[in-house]
């Protein structure tokens, strides 16, 4: 059983021991672990820290995320959260970098699919996602540390969007009816208020706004005029 349990298995048992609480042996483990805390970015226990946080966000919201309740989440003391992490500020911060490291993934795949602003949309009507940007930007509001990383992950979000799709007009030889900034805006920006909505059951209006939307997205695909009305083109 011990070969197949993982690194962090092995120092959660290691560190709860028999009883369930902390051993003169796990003690000097935290010890140890003070130590390693700048060199290990990449260690199992503080990604699964992140991971804990990240889970409590989405499911209970940010107040949740607290270090006694990420020490709970992952079967560990409360002790070990302050040793990977000086501050709560801190945890945040890195749950943001990570969560921006995946999502930057998805949205370069998303670009770089044959139909790029469809992809757009359906990434931003993913519900975690949405729920998870809904709680950061509430959090940012009471913490500044949080507020600037928050910021200059969803500009650089922005801007990669934005470069998208006037690449993709320039390619298909297309003069831009509306500034990419504003079509992009109100994509994402719809995409994830309907998934919001839709997490508190409000959906009046939703199935004719996304049977719009898809409209939008066919007929640019195919090359065909938007369905949009002649003053908004204007």
């Amino acid at each position: 059983m011990e070969q197949t349990c993982s690194g962090f298995q092995k120092f959660r048992a290691r560190l709860k021991g028999e009883t369930g609480t902390p051993s003169p042996a796990a003690l000097w483990e935290i010890a140890l672990v003070a130590k390693r805390r700048w060199a290990g970015e990449s260690s199992e226990v503080r990604t699964a820290l992140i991971d804990a946080a990240v889970q409590l966000m989405q499911e209970e919201g940010y107040p949740a995320v607290t270090a006694r309740n990420l020490a709970d989440k992952v079967g560990l003391t409360r002790q070990i959260v302050h040793y990977y992490f000086s501050s709560m500020d801190e945890v945040f911060v890195a749950m943001i970098r990570q969560s921006g490291e995946k999502a930057r993934a998805q949205l370069e795949a998303a670009l770089a699919s044959e139909d790029p602003l469809r992809a757009l949309w359906n990434l931003n009507r993913d519900p975690a996602q949405s729920i998870l940007s809904m709680e950061m930007n509430a959090l940012a509001n009471r913490r500044p540390a949080v507020r600037a990383e928050v910021a200059k992950v969803a500009e650089e979000f922005r801007d990669m969007q934005v470069r998208g799709l006037e690449n993709l007009l320039e390619r298909r030889g297309i003069s831009a009816l509306m500034a990419p900034e504003v079509s992009i805006l109100l994509l994402t920006a719809l995409a994830q208020v309907l998934t919001v909505e839709e997490a508190i059951d409000v959906t009046r209006g939703h199935a004719a706004t996304i049977a719009f939307v898809q409209k939008c997205l066919d007929a640019f695909h195919e090359g065909r005029q938007a369905p949009l009305p002649s003053i908004v083109l204007k």
